[in-house]
Formats: C-alpha cells, sequence, structure tokens
C-alpha cells in the first residue's frame, strides 16, 4: 500500500525533529520583516481548510493542540481570512484556552468591498479575540486601492503594525507588482513552491529591491506534493542541509530563497506540525543546492 504524507516520521527523521524541537526556539530559523527589522519565526501556519471545523468539540481540539505545540516550537504567523469559513473563530477560542501564548503574530486578510472593510476588521478581531493584528492583508486583491487605504489609516493611527496584499495559485501577478512599485505594503503573499516557481521572475526579484517581506502559501500544494514524493528515496546529498524527509526538504527550498520571510502550511496534526517546524533548524540551501533540489523534485 502507497504510504500517503507522512504517515510515518521514521528514523533519522523522528531523530532529528526530536533533537531540533527540543533545543531552544531561539536557534530556529528567523527572517528580517525588511521595513522595519522585526525577527520573525520563517515558519508559520495557515488556516484555509485545516481550521474550518465548526463547533466539533473533536475537531477544535485537535486545532488546540496543534496551537499548543506551535507556540511550544516559537511561535510566529498564524494567518487566516473572513473567507475561511469558522476559521477565525476556531483560532480566537484557541488562544483564549490556552491563554493567549507568547509568540503570536496575527495575520488576518479584509475580503470584502471597502465600504464594508472597517466592520469586517472588527469582527475578525472579535473572533480572535485581539486588540490588534500584527498584518492585515488584502485579500487576493480585493477592492485593493480604497481597502489598503483604510489598513495604511489603521497603521498610521496605531492601530495596525503591518499592511500587506494577497494573491493566491500564481494568478493576478502583474497587478500585485503594479501595487508592489506604487504603494510597497510592508508584506506581500503569494503561492511560493518547489514546483510553483513563477515569482521568482519578477515579484521575489521586486520585493528585495522594495524591501517588502514575503509570505508563501500553499508550499505543499495543499498536501499533494508529499504525498506525490511519499515512497521516493530521499538523495543522499539532502544530509548536507539536515534534511530527512521531504516535508523538510520542500519548506527549506522555500525558506532559503533570501526574498521570503515565511512559509504557512496548514495542517490540524501535531507530528505534521512539529516536522514543519524543524525544518527552520539546521543548514539552509545556497543557490547551488536550490537548483539541485528543484531539478531533482521536477525530474522525479
Amino acid at each position: 500500500m502507497r504510504t500517503t504524507r507522512r504517515a510515518v516520521l521514521a528514523g533519522a527523521g523522528a531523530a532529528l525533529a526530536a533533537c531540533a524541537l527540543g533545543a531552544s526556539a531561539r536557534e530556529a530559523l528567523s527572517k528580517r520583516i525588511p521595513s522595519t527589522g522585526e525577527p520573525v519565526p520563517a515558519v508559520g501556519i495557515g488556516s484555509w481548510i485545516t481550521f474550518n471545523v465548526g463547533d466539533d468539540a473533536a475537531l477544535r481540539a485537535e486545532v488546540r493542540a496543534v496551537m499548543a505545540a506551535f507556540f511550544e516550537a516559537g511561535g510566529g504567523i498564524v494567518d487566516s481570512s473572513p473567507m475561511y469559513g469558522s476559521s477565525q473563530a476556531v483560532i480566537g477560542d484557541s488562544l483564549d484556552r490556552l491563554g493567549h501564548p507568547k509568540g503570536l503574530f496575527s495575520a488576518d486578510k479584509v475580503w470584502t468591498r471597502a465600504a464594508a472593510g472597517p466592520s469586517q476588521i472588527a469582527e475578525t478581531a472579535r473572533r480572535w479575540g485581539v486588540e490588534r493584528f500584527d498584518l492585515l492583508q488584502i485579500h487576493n486583491l480585493w477592492d485593493w486601492e480604497k481597502n489598503l487605504d483604510t489598513i495604511e489609516a489603521m497603521k498610521e493611527a496605531g492601530r495596525l503594525r503591518y499592511t500587506g496584499v494577497t494573491t493566491s495559485h500564481g494568478r493576478r501577478h502583474a497587478a500585485l507588482e503594479e501595487i508592489m512599485r506604487r504603494r510597497a505594503p510592508d508584506f506581500v503573499q503569494l503561492t511560493y513552491n518547489i514546483l510553483d516557481r513563477e515569482a521568482e521572475r519578477r515579484l521575489l526579484p521586486l520585493a528585495l529591491e522594495r524591501g517588502i517581506a514575503v509570505i508563501c502559501n500553499r508550499p505543499f500544494r495543499r498536501g499533494r506534493l508529499p504525498d506525490r514524493l511519499a515512497g521516493q528515496p530521499m538523495p543522499p546529498w539532502a544530509r548536507e542541509i539536515g534534511v530527512s524527509t521531504w516535508p523538510q526538504f520542500l519548506l527549506k527550498f522555500i525558506l532559503s530563497h533570501p526574498a521570503v520571510t515565511a512559509a504557512i502550511p496548514a495542517t490540524r496534526r501535531v507530528d505534521h506540525l512539529r516536522e514543519n517546524k524543524s525544518a527552520a533548524f539546521g543548514p539552509m540551501p545556497d543557490a547551488a543546492m536550490r537548483r539541485r533540489m528543484a531539478a531533482h523534485v521536477r525530474d522525479l
């Protein structure tokens, strides 16, 4: 029977993850937000689909366990959106039950026309149970000019720390490039992984040029990349970057790009969360290794 995504974390992979997560979270890779220099852990967590569990008590307990493990491993960006069903409320419930642990970098989105933006933001903050967000992003460029005006005004008034704009699935890159050139938000969020690499052509170099932080969504193509690679032997040279499992391999490829600030894989399993976090430990690929990694996965 074919082994599915990370069904077993065995041998050297388990040893690496256990060793890494037993170390101080300060030893994990952090990246600096270009506009301020503030460090943020390079592995965050997304909430699309996985945290949309409604009022199911058992599933909420699973999310809460993942959130607890996330903060034990150093925390970082927790990303959500009004589009994500019950995810915001589930995050808020978890934060409340966990006592609002340290290490949260709260990131949510505006997903409505600008006239309704302020009321949506207020409802989002109520669901999370936070007074202000670290980052608010315009979800998939929705009414972006006026919504960006709103969140920039919030930042100016001290009611928000960072502004951002998002896209996904490789869509609307030309429009995102225009925004980065004209308005330079603090963050952009886009799809980038070892196979979806269009952002390397213009958006990632532009982020470096303009001093914009980059959050990468869909790092595993919603789990399809690790499933595709499961059962394939890990190349021996992967040991050079401390890699022994495919999810670590995939995340290290993303995190090692100089323009990338964080990746936000989503999961509802504690073992997956810990494995994802372990990718931030140890040596990172250089440019030559990144090319080797991409070619290897492409040819499998």
